[in-house]
């Protein structure tokens, strides 16, 4: 029974089992190898610096957005972008200006929207050069930035020819009848002064009416366009002179030759109308025209005597 039960074949075991044991083994070293490398070990290095220095910022950035502390450092100190590029070495040293002969330093600055808050890397010099040119005294512009600090402004100015009212102000224009700027100082003042609609496009026509006019340009206060047609210039001693529409110029050295024999600025006139070429009627003023009547009925008494 025993040699029988000795021979009995012996059952191989099952490869489920090997499997499962080593399976389970794997398993198991797998789990000691996770659990033996430390925490520390596995995240990358310095990132809890990193981490806390993270929230500091956006702690400190949330807490000054909300306490109106970046409105306040803009309104000092300017743009993020310009502060920055101030703090790299890039801001703005010097201005030089060329070309200035009516505008000051500070209005072409101004113009251009130049100020301490601004940075030579951000600086757009094309739309500074549009913003100068929009300037009515400013016909033209180059702006040019110059590394690492410099802004280089080259301008040529409008020439102010004569002043233009119209409709109660008064204007600066240059020869073309461009309105250069509203007369609010005294610099201007010496400039010739033509009145009415579209008399600033015909402001060369009464400069060399007054060219004409000899010595006796230096009488002539303005001169009014009247219809768009015609001139009538308006002297120093309140006179008003009407100049024909065709062959002004004609008219003025009749006026100058009037002057000069007849002293007429001397009379008692209100005005001298000139648009008839063969003929110059003359208003005089109440006063003069009272005594006119007067000394004519006087004549006339004295004609009505004798007879």
């Amino acid at each position: 029974m025993a040699t029988a039960s000795s021979r009995l074949p012996v059952p191989a075991a099952g490869p489920q089992l090997l499997v499962g044991e080593r399976s389970g083994r794997w398993l198991r070293r797998s789990r000691r190898s996770a659990v033996a490398v430390p925490l520390a070990q596995r995240l990358p290095r310095r990132i809890g610096t990193w981490l806390a220095l993270s929230f500091l910022s956006l702690s400190i950035g949330a807490g000054s957005v909300l306490g109106g502390h970046v409105e306040a450092l803009r309104q000092a100190y300017g743009e993020p972008h310009h502060m920055l590029a101030r703090l790299v070495g890039l801001g703005i040293d010097r201005v030089t200006i060329s070309g200035l002969t009516e505008l000051s330093e500070v209005e072409v600055l101004v113009a251009a929207g130049i100020d301490p808050k601004i940075s030579l890397a951000f600086f757009d010099a094309d739309q500074a050069r549009k913003l100068l040119e929009a300037t009515p005294l400013i016909r033209e512009a180059t702006v040019r930035k110059l590394y690492p600090g410099e802004i280089s402004i080259t301008l040529v100015e409008r020439e102010p020819y004569a002043l233009w009212q119209v409709k109660g102000d008064l204007f600066v224009i240059a020869a073309d009848g461009t309105v250069i700027d509203k007369m609010d100082d005294g610099r201007f003042a010496h400039l010739p002064l033509v009145v009415g609609p579209g008399a600033n496009l015909r402001a060369a026509e009464y400069i060399a009416l007054r060219g004409e006019a000899g010595p006796l340009a230096a009488h002539i206060r303005a001169a009014t366009l009247v219809s768009g047609r015609r001139w009538t210039l308006k002297l120093d001693n309140g006179m008003d002179v009407r100049l024909p529409e065709i062959q002004p110029g004609v008219a003025v050295k009749r006026l100058a030759g009037l002057e000069s024999d007849f002293r007429v600025l001397d009379k008692d006139l209100l005005a001298i109308d000139l648009r008839q070429p063969d003929r110059v009627v003359m208003r005089l003023s109440e006063e003069a025209a009272s005594a006119r009547a007067e000394q004519l009925k006087s004549k006339t008494k004295k004609k009505g005597g004798e007879a």
